[in-house]
């Protein structure tokens, strides 16, 4: 394999692994407040005990996670540099405005006020403790608004001109206004809520099941996450299909390519299942509901929607000869994975939700249930799966441009890099992440099984 080819698998590989932590974060930083929140507003003193201990049980789990965020995501940084300097010289200008307003008004944030966080338990009182996670929170999803700025511009392009070959912004604010962001951001925040209110779940089902003396403030927690968690899913479903929409007009090949729809339709059907033949340009097989794509566009069951030939042959008219056309196969699959996914995480949410509301006393009373309670960290990689392969759809959906209209990914990769430093590279991130990824596991599942959360005071 190429240099090309290699740069591109460890990009994908590191951003997937900094991916898993991302909406942990966004979402358990929320959760976290809320649970504070909770507390500063509690009444009587024993309570007030619990909930502090279940404050900082649920804010350790979001520390060890986001230090794994953290240290894979500086790895990010230096790819744009080193694997791909072409990209940095064409996109400078642009992508790293937002990554620097990213530093300057999120990460600095998050960063300062989670140390107060940390070490102000007992120096600030409870109202200003309870604002720093708050606002750890407001910068983590800052965080991620401006990185999916500048990634919504590698998308879908606006307020740039060419100048001396290199693309120069001219107006931020209509960078940050570019109706893509919209889209992305939503999806990724509801996400995030959904990510982290799931694993809360998990955590919550493990305590009730394995520590009696626990066992209250756990299920009163588990109600509390699954309506945060139907809330996320909801957000995610929402988002997702207005995102949808607007990518007919935003990037049709794209949609077009996780649907598998060859050929220009009115109306178009969903295929629920595709034997895709991407070399002919064609589904050898496949079952589709009439009129569905159609409405998922439009919502209106007549519409046209556009199919990959006639998109592919729009872009050779535009760009020039060459293959326009994404991996559909892989698209096609992964958005199917995505949607299955979290119609599972909403039916299990929904059933742990009224077990924790309307079943308390039977939770460890019958046998089945408490089972249940006890293998329901065996589910617990569904939101991760589904976060992956959404990004996977993002990201792939575009190739083989990696700027939308401007520039090809096999144009951004270093001049003089080989691939044989990029081998090395490659398997030694690979190698420490798999290292960091047990030592966070191991840490995490230590500190869950140990901690108690009675009245007893520290």
């Amino acid at each position: 394999m190429d240099a090309l080819i290699l740069s591109r698998l460890q990009f994908a590989i590191t951003t997937v692994y900094h991916f898993l932590f991302v909406p942990v974060t966004l979402g358990l930083s929320i959760f976290v407040a809320l649970l504070e929140t909770w507390y500063v507003n509690s009444g009587s003193y024993e309570e007030r005990i619990k909930l502090k201990k279940l404050v900082k049980f649920f804010g350790t789990i979001f520390l060890i996670n986001f230090a794994m965020g953290v240290v894979t995501g500086i790895v990010q940084e230096f790819h744009f540099g080193m694997n791909w300097s072409e990209y940095s010289r064409f996109m400078g200008d642009i992508f790293g405005a937002p990554l620097a307003l990213e530093a300057l008004t999120a990460f600095f944030l998050e960063s300062t006020f989670i140390g107060i966080w940390i070490f102000g338990w007992d120096r600030l009182s409870e109202k200003c403790h309870c604002l720093c996670i708050w606002l750890v929170a407001f910068g983590s999803n800052l965080s991620a608004f401006w990185i999916l700025v500048a990634n919504s511009f590698m998308q879908h392009p606006v307020a740039y001109e060419i100048q001396d070959g290199r693309a120069v912004m001219t107006s931020l604010f209509d960078l940050v206004t570019n109706r893509y962001v919209l889209g992305e951001y939503t999806h990724a925040f509801f996400a995030g809520m959904t990510t982290a209110g799931f694993l809360v779940i998990v955590v919550c089902a493990w305590k009730i099941a394995t520590d009696e003396v626990s066992r209250e403030m756990f299920i009163r927690t588990l109600r509390r996450a699954a309506l945060y968690t139907l809330l996320g899913t909801m957000g995610v479903m929402g988002s997702g299909h207005m995102h949808a929409q607007y990518l007919a007009k935003g990037n049709p090949m794209k949609l077009a390519a996780f649907e598998a729809l060859w050929e220009t339709e009115d109306p178009a059907p969903f295929a629920v299942i595709a034997d895709i033949n991407q070399a002919e340009g064609r589904n050898d097989y496949e079952v589709t509901v009439p009129y569905l794509f159609t409405f998922m566009v439009h919502n209106s069951f007549s519409g046209e929607v556009k199919g990959i030939n006639d998109l592919q042959r729009e872009a050779v008219e535009k760009y020039g000869p060459g293959n326009y056309i994404p991996d559909v196969r892989g698209m096609f699959w992964s958005f199917r994975i995505m949607v299955g996914t979290g119609m599972l995480m909403l039916g299990i949410t929904f059933l742990i939700g009224i077990l924790a509301f309307f079943c308390e006393k039977k939770l460890m009373e019958i046998n089945c249930l408490r089972c249940v309670m006890k293998c329901l960290p065996v589910l617990l990689p569904l939101p991760f799966i589904a976060n992956s392969v959404g990004w996977y759809i993002m990201e792939a959906g575009r190739q083989p441009w990696i700027v939308v209209g401007l520039q090809k990914t096999a144009n951004a990769v270093s001049p003089n890099l080989s691939s044989g430093e990029v081998w090395l590279t490659l398997i030694g991130f690979t190698a420490i992440y798999l290292l960091l990824a047990v030592v966070a596991v191991f840490t995490a599942v230590s500190f869950i099984n140990r901690t108690k959360i009675t009245e007893e005071v520290e």
